[in-house]
């Protein structure tokens, strides 16, 4: 059965807000098209405001978060990495402004869900042919659209910064440790990262470990102890403080909420 999905975009946010909402690593492909409505993103150290014909494309391996406005409809596409390769390399938010355009992308996204859907002999091959093509839509939509301005310095240095950040989530490693890596101060990454993407840097890494830690605990049944070890948390007793931090809960209970949520067909805690 095919990896791929087709969701609205209402679903895609509001099932499980924190999903989408704390800042994370990006495992495939991700599509975005948004026909009404507004919100703000964060693509790999970048925070921008989108709205209504905007196409959102975020690689695999890249750290992002969302948060949608009560009206937002559309559409998102999830890829596994491997149809991902004949999509764009870096992130894109782009303005679809001619009818023509429009009319393709929401055209090919409703074919795929059509084929996921009727779940037909040869599906994999099919949504295989369709991913391609929406990843030619959209590398022709990047070379239409007018080339983006040079990075600047502090652009670069936060492209950097979130390279080794998606790299490093688990790895016991702090923002000071990249920041070394970089070789710049804590103080001057910690400001280039307010500026580009809103939070500290540090802040950055805080919510892709939050959010890494919650998938682990409410996506699988391994032990509390195994997963703080994963994550080079530096006790089991550290890793349930950084939970309850962050969730109101221990691991038990949110991963206790999460399966009562699942059975029931529920959303999970927030």
């Amino acid at each position: 059965m095919t990896d791929v999905t087709v969701t609205t975009l209402a679903q895609f946010g509001q099932a499980e807000p924190w999903l989408s909402s704390l800042v994370h690593v990006q495992r495939g492909g991700l599509l975005l098209w948004v026909t009404r409505g507004q919100g703000v993103i964060h693509m790999h150290g970048h925070r921008r405001g989108f709205s209504a014909n905007n196409a959102i494309y975020i690689p695999p391996n890249h750290l992002w978060s969302v948060e949608f406005g009560r009206q937002i409809l559309g559409q998102a596409v999830t890829l596994p990495p491997e149809l991902a390769a004949s999509f764009p390399p870096t992130e894109q938010l782009l303005r679809i402004q001619d009818g023509l355009s429009q009319s393709e992308l929401t055209g090919l996204i409703e074919d795929m869900r059509r084929e996921i859907q009727q779940d037909r002999p040869f599906l994999d091959d099919a949504v295989a042919a369709q991913s391609a093509l929406l990843g030619i839509w959209l590398r022709r939509q990047v070379e239409s659209h007018p080339q983006a301005k040079k990075l600047s310095a502090a652009q670069r240095l936060m492209r950097r910064f979130c390279d080794l950040a998606a790299q490093n989530v688990g790895s016991g490693k702090s923002m000071a440790d990249l920041a070394d890596a970089l070789n710049v101060t804590p103080t001057h990454l910690t400001r280039v990262s307010r500026q580009s993407a809103g939070i500290t840097a540090a802040d950055l890494l805080v919510q892709a470990l939050a959010h890494e830690s919650r998938l682990r605990l409410t996506r699988s049944d391994v032990s509390f102890k195994t997963i703080s070890e994963d994550l080079n948390f530096g006790s089991p007793a550290y890793f349930t403080r950084f939970i309850q931090q962050h969730t109101g809960m221990t691991p038990s209970r949110l991963r206790q909420a999460a399966h009562k949520a699942a059975k029931f067909g529920v959303s999970s805690p927030r």
